[in-house]
């Protein structure tokens, strides 16, 4: 049985699963599709998925913050630093910011 396996993820995106789920519902998501925050960065970025993605974007349990419209993100480049991302964000831009392989993504909220 193998110990440990490769991956080709620079860094991770973790993503708040209950945030995501309230967004989903009713008029609210991301994106022109209103989809939830982790489909729509995986499509933006063209992503693949599993361990031979270029990053992980990945759902994690609720990580107490529970903005009224937002989904908490968190990039393990900058573990301190957690962003709240709302439902009219430009994608792309936030794309770019994430994919950005060795300089940790500004502005924050």
């Amino acid at each position: 049985m193998k110990t440990e396996v490769t991956s080709n993820w620079s860094h991770a995106i973790l993503l708040c699963k209950k945030c995501s789920k309230k967004q989903t519902k009713g008029r609210f998501g991301f994106g022109r599709k209103r989809k939830s925050l982790a489909t729509a960065l995986k499509e933006e970025l063209g992503a693949r998925t599993g361990r031979k993605a270029a990053l992980g974007i990945v759902e994690v349990p609720c990580l107490d913050i529970c903005p009224k419209q937002g989904v908490v993100l968190v990039d393990t480049r900058t573990p301190g630093q957690w962003r709240i991302i709302m439902p009219d964000a430009d994608l792309g831009e936030l794309a770019r910011q994430l994919a950005g392989v060795g300089e940790p993504p500004t502005g924050t909220r």
